[in-house]
C-alpha cells in the first residue's frame, strides 16, 4: 500500500513532530515548502532550477500573453507583505486583497485558497514571519483584462478537515492546499471550469520547457483509472510515467514529493473519486 512504502520517504517535517506537537510554524513550513509549493512561483528561477538565494522573493515571470504580464510578488518580510498585519496578510492569501482595497490578480488560486481552514491559513502566516527578509526588486504585473472587484464575499470562518488518509481530507489537499484541482480543471473564459469539467484537463502551459498540457485525473479510462495507487504516487511525486518517461513542469514534483505518507494516501483517494470525464477534445 501507499502509506506502507512511502514510509521511509517522509519528510523531515514528519519526523521532527514525533519528538512533540507541530507547532503552527512547522505546520506552515510544511504547507508552503511542500504541497503547497509556494516557491514553484515565488521563488525566481535560475540557470539550474530554483535561486534558493532568493526562496519566496519574487519576480518570477508566470504569465506573458495579450491578458497580462503577470511576475510573482515578493513574499519575504522584505516585501510589501512585511508591512502588512497577519489579518491583511491572511486576507491577502485568502481573498486576494490587499490592505488598500486592491485586488490581486491571477494566477494566485484565490478559487480555491478561499477554502483554507483558519489554523492553516495562521500557521502559513506564522511560518512566511520567520522567513529571512530578502530585496529583490520584482516587477508590478500589469493586466489587460479587468479584473472584478473582489473574488466573492468575505471569509469569515473555514473549520478544520480533519487529516487523514481519506478521500474527505484528499479533497482539501487537491484544492486550496495542493490546488490541483485549478490546473487540471478545463478552462474557460472566466478560469476552471470546476461545475461539468472538474479534472477533465486540457490546459496548456508554454515556458522553457516547450509546451505543456495538463491531463485528465479524472477516475475514468481517459484518466488514472487503469493506474495503480503506486504509479499515480510516482507521477505526482517524481514526475515519472509508469513507462519511465519524465514529465514536464510547471508540476511542482520536488514539493509535493514532501507530502507526507497520509496526506499523499488521501489525495490519491480522493482522486479515485472525481466523476470519469473523456480528454478535452
Amino acid at each position: 500500500m501507499i502509506r506502507t512504502m512511502l514510509l521511509c520517504a517522509a519528510s523531515a517535517w514528519s519526523l521532527a513532530t514525533v519528538a512533540g506537537a507541530e507547532t503552527p510554524v512547522e505546520r506552515g513550513e510544511y504547507l508552503v515548502r511542500g504541497p503547497m509549493g509556494c516557491g514553484n512561483c515565488h521563488t525566481p528561477q535560475g540557470p539550474g532550477g530554483p535561486d534558493m538565494a532568493k526562496e519566496l522573493a519574487g519576480g518570477q515571470l508566470l504569465i506573458d500573453d495579450p491578458m497580462m504580464k503577470a511576475y510573482s510578488a515578493n513574499i519575504t518580510p522584505a516585501g510589501a507583505v512585511g508591512q502588512w498585519s497577519d489579518a491583511e496578510l491572511a486576507r491577502a492569501i485568502r481573498e486576494g486583497l490587499r490592505p488598500d482595497g486592491s485586488l490581486i490578480g491571477p494566477p494566485m488560486p484565490f478559487s480555491l485558497y478561499k477554502d483554507l481552514s483558519d489554523t492553516d491559513l495562521a500557521a502559513i502566516v506564522a511560518f512566511l514571519r520567520t522567513l529571512p527578509p530578502i530585496e529583490n526588486d520584482a516587477p508590478k504585473s500589469v493586466y489587460n483584462i479587468p479584473l472584478p472587484p473582489a473574488y466573492g464575499p468575505p471569509v469569515t470562518h473555514v473549520a478544520d478537515i480533519p487529516r487523514g488518509p481519506t478521500a474527505e481530507y484528499g479533497r482539501y489537499m487537491a484544492g486550496p492546499i495542493a490546488h490541483c484541482l485549478e490546473c487540471h480543471t478545463t478552462f474557460g473564459p472566466q478560469g476552471p471550469m470546476y461545475d461539468g469539467h472538474l479534472g477533465q484537463g486540457g490546459f496548456t502551459f508554454p515556458g522553457p520547457w516547450g509546451v505543456s498540457v495538463a491531463p485528465n485525473i479524472t477516475n475514468g479510462p481517459d484518466g488514472l483509472a487503469d493506474y495503480s495507487d503506486t504509479e499515480i504516487a510516482a507521477m505526482i511525486t517524481q514526475g515519472v510515467r509508469p513507462d519511465g518517461s519524465a514529465m514536464l513542469p510547471p508540476m511542482p514534483y520536488p514539493y509535493l514529493a514532501k507530502m507526507t505518507p497520509d496526506d499523499l494516501a488521501a489525495l490519491i483517494a480522493y482522486l479515485r473519486t472525481i466523476p470519469a470525464l473523456p480528454d478535452v477534445n
